[in-house]
């Protein structure tokens, strides 16, 4: 089945596209425009009435939520060894840290970069910002990878994610999120993306 990436420039879709070239994964590339807001145009609200990118069309499914893109993704390749089977000890590690991104470690970092008190500690999905920051930094710690000496799926998301927070003050730069960004950078799927975003003139 035709499989589609709606994409944007400097969005979260680029940790999508790296995500694509581990995978060696025939896609093909409908890229949008954000400053014009093409996102918000019929043709893609009628793809994700979200206005929101990523996104894909596998056939006639549609998948959003980065996390969720990325969990079929890996597993609709599972010969790229990106994502744990289901028999596996290290499949719920690896879901926990894929849906640890979007339900905990995003919306603590939104809180703290807009200056706003988090909810109630029996409403907050991140419970407070140490506790959460630093159950993650123990993880990077222990590492290299999120799964221990196992590369992953989950790696990308938050490697792509990390260096762009890192980039743009949001997070703290400890060391074991900059060496973790600097690995997850350095292999061969990030650093040809990265060439192609910014071409040498």
């Amino acid at each position: 089945m035709k499989l589609t990436l709606f994409h944007a420039p400097d969005s979260r879709s680029g940790a999508v596209r790296i995500l694509l070239e581990e995978l060696q994964a025939e896609h093909e590339l409908q890229v949008l425009d954000l400053k014009q807001q093409q996102q918000r145009e019929p043709a893609y609200l009628a793809v994700n009435q979200m206005g929101k990118v990523p996104a894909i069309l596998h056939g006639d499914a549609l998948v959003t939520e980065q996390p969720a893109i990325f969990i079929y993704l890996a597993d609709l390749y599972p010969q790229a060894g990106l994502a744990p089977a289901l028999d596996d000890p290290l499949r719920g590690p690896y879901l926990r840290w894929l849906a640890f991104y979007g339900s905990s470690f995003e919306p603590a970092i939104l809180d703290r970069a807009l200056k706003r008190d988090p909810a109630p500690p029996s409403l907050c999905p991140y419970g407070d910002y140490d506790t959460m920051l630093a159950t993650f930094t123990a993880r990077l710690r222990a590492g290299p990878w999120l799964l221990g000496e196992r590369f992953s799926a989950a790696d990308i998301l938050w490697g792509s994610a990390l260096g762009w927070m890192t980039a743009f003050g949001l997070v703290p730069k400890l060391p074991e999120i900059t060496d973790y960004v600097a690995r997850t950078s350095a292999r061969p799927a990030a650093r040809k993306l990265a060439a192609e975003a910014s071409p040498v003139t």
